[in-house]
């Protein structure tokens, strides 16, 4: 699921990030780089603490009612939520031998198990995506 952000910026100030479709939720970056990071954690930490997840809106809806914004130089970006995990789901995949290898290898040298590592690259491929677009 992805919420689109308003993304201000002003010479000689932080970025600013705003949810229109989260509206209490907001985020800061010195950086364009740490942007779309510091997004991802706003939304973690926001959603975490118990508010409801609503329904996000098309991009071309949130530009409609931030026209005035666009026009004076922010821009949108998707920022993925993937909500935190309450409970484990066992599921059945099929990968090559020579990748699993890789994998179980890749997991043992930073200490994780076969789920976790999968899981972790998973959720990075998935915020690294939204970085390339």
């Amino acid at each position: 699921m992805n919420y689109i952000a308003v993304i201000h910026h002003d010479e000689g100030s932080a970025y600013g990030v705003s949810f229109p479709d989260v509206p209490d939720c907001f985020a800061a970056a010195d950086e364009p780089g740490d942007i779309l990071k510091n997004a991802i954690a706003a939304l973690d930490d926001y959603f975490a603490d118990g508010h409801a997840l609503p329904a996000p809106r098309s991009i071309d809806d949130i530009r409609k009612d931030v026209i005035d914004d666009l026009a004076e130089g922010a821009y949108l970006i998707a920022v993925p939520y993937i909500q935190r995990p309450t409970k484990s789901e066992r599921l059945n995949i099929s990968l090559d031998r020579g990748l699993l290898q890789a994998i179980d290898e890749a997991a043992a040298q930073v200490g994780l198990n076969r789920s976790a590592f999968i899981a972790m690259a998973a959720r990075k491929e998935i915020e690294m995506a939204h970085n390339a677009r």
